[in-house]
Order: C-alpha cells, then structure tokens, then sequence
C-alpha cells in the first residue's frame, strides 16, 4: 500500500504546514460527492484515529483512513499551477472515470 507526492505536491504540503504551525500531516480521504460518486478530500489532521495508516513521503506524513484507502491505495499526489488556475491532482490507478469537470471519479 502507498501514497506517494510528486515533488511540487510535497513543497506545496510543506509550506501549507509550515504556515499551519501545528499539526501531524495532511489527512487524505474520500467521500460520495459529484456527478460520479466519488471526491477527493483533503485536511490538516492533529491526531491519528484507530483506522489511520501512516505514510510518509518527501517530508510529509500522510494519513488515510481504512475506509479511504480501499479507493486511493497507489494515488500519486500532484501540484499543478496553470495560469490562474492552482490545485492537487490526484492520479489514481483506481479511478475507472471522472466527470466532466474533475470533480469526483468512479471505481
């Protein structure tokens, strides 16, 4: 199992965290939003839960409940910047299809 950040992702949690001041990571999970069922989450988190898993990757500790992991497992993290137009990407080798506009997938 893993989750891992492209080197833009990790400098992009690096300074939100940095800014923070606080905290232990950056929680990753899933949850039924959008037109194909599935979105992307994602928080500072301060303490872990029962049904946490811990990565780390490029400085960053990572967390994901049990219940996200299922549908994230293998995820790679990435930050791209286009003009305007800033945000995380997520390629997930478990996504069968997205919608329209990226807002959420299926599996």
């Amino acid at each position: 199992m893993s989750i891992t950040l492209t080197e833009k992702a990790a400098e992009r949690m690096v300074d939100y965290l940095a800014n923070r001041g606080s905290g232990l990571g950056v929680r990753l999970s899933v949850q039924t939003t959008g037109c194909s069922g599935l979105g992307y989450n994602m928080e500072f988190v301060d303490n872990l839960n029962d049904d946490d898993t811990l990565f780390e990757d490029k400085g960053v500790k990572l967390v994901v409940d049990a219940k996200s992991l299922i549908y994230i497992d293998g995820t790679e993290v990435d930050f791209q910047k286009d003009g305007l137009n800033a945000g995380f990407e997520f390629n997930n080798p478990n996504s069968k299809a997205e919608c329209g506009c990226g807002e959420s997938f299926t599996v």
